[in-house]
């Protein structure tokens, strides 16, 4: 939605609850768009950022296996030379 800034004056209240709903509100000046109402995004403490670091670490741990390196994974298409077979 667009209003004007002096049109947003008096529904203030109305618009932060509107953007906070997940609407765009633009207010405008002369026409023109200079402003945007949008919802602060709360941001994680350290303990959540922590905890989120654990899970993360812990997901690839159990995506990890034991096997074959993949550093010498292509040798068999090269001979002793390092050239293609």
């Amino acid at each position: 939605m667009r209003i004007s800034v002096t049109e947003a004056k008096g529904q203030l209240t109305e618009l932060v609850r509107r953007a906070e709903a997940g609407d765009e509100v633009a207010l405008t000046r002369h026409g023109h768009a200079t402003v945007m109402l949008v919802p602060v995004q709360r941001r994680p403490n350290a303990t959540e950022r922590r905890r989120a670091i654990v899970a993360i670490q812990a997901a690839v741990a159990r995506k990890r296996t034991d096997g074959e390196s993949a550093d010498r994974s292509q040798d068999f298409l090269y001979d002793e030379n390092g050239l293609p077979k």
